[in-house]
């Protein structure tokens, strides 16, 4: 079976990553997520989309007990390397997040920054993907459980291109998606897809899911702090709880 096209991207991304300016604010974001989810010591967190592990490997060092799932060996290689520098452990584990399911629950849940979510391939259904990853998110969820998520924002998608990206491909009006070419680790140029969500969109996706939406607010990575959405902002977040047995 051929590797996703963003296997390949986060292969030569993985050891740059941490130099994004969107990964320094992992202490202050996960003091957003232990106060948001109400994390009680020694409770499970799921961490799906973990990549190099810098919100799991934070909340193990405060003594929660995260597993951390990513469809790329080579983001959690970094993650394993990051673990033991800083002494604290954490289970990693490898599996794409639309079709992995650990047969165990967990107290709360978070997928961000995408992670995952807003991670297509070309041609993908993009509906389907996600209500897969929202549907094995909530079998390994415990009842109750809260659930952490951002997710691209369609509003700032669509505010950003224009008809002439529709023709050329780049952006998808009907999805709310943006495709471009990056860089591999060969040098040859990767085809990504990211899909952006409306609000009214990820609430039902959610809903469907067995899922009560808690709030929707903006949420891109260094502002989290419960704001109302802006029409420019990359992305959208929403805390969510379990329904059901």
């Amino acid at each position: 079976m051929s590797r996703r096209q963003w296997e390949v991207f986060f292969e030569a991304e993985a050891p740059r990553y941490l130099d994004n300016a969107f990964t320094r604010n992992t202490v202050a974001e996960v003091d957003f997520i232990v106060r948001e989810l109400g994390v009680r010591p020694g409770q499970t967190i799921l961490d799906v989309g973990c990549g190099t592990g810098r919100h799991s490997i934070e909340l193990a060092r405060r003594g929660f007990r995260p597993t951390g799932v990513d469809q790329s060996e080579d983001m959690l290689r970094v993650a394993r390397g990051l673990a033991r520098e800083a002494g604290v452990a954490v289970e990693l584990v490898r599996g794409e997040a639309s079709t992995t399911r650990l047969d165990r629950r967990f107290d709360h849940a978070i997928c961000l920054c995408e992670g995952a979510f807003s991670l297509l391939e070309v041609g993908e259904e993009p509906i389907r993907f996600h209500a897969g990853i929202l549907a094995n998110i909530r079998a390994m969820l415990a009842p109750g459980g809260g659930f952490l998520l951002t997710a691209l924002s369609a509003l700032r998608m669509i505010r950003g291109h224009t008809d002439e990206d529709v023709s050329s491909g780049h952006f998808d009006p009907m999805s709310a998606s943006h495709r471009e070419d990056m860089p591999g680790p060969d040098g040859s140029m990767v085809p990504l897809v990211e899909k952006g969500f409306m609000p009214s969109e990820l609430r039902r996706l959610l809903g469907e899911a067995g899922f009560e939406v808690v709030s929707i607010w903006g949420g891109t990575a260094g502002s989290w702090n419960k704001q109302p959405l802006r029409l420019d902002e990359f992305e959208i977040m929403a805390l969510a709880r379990r329904l059901g047995t």
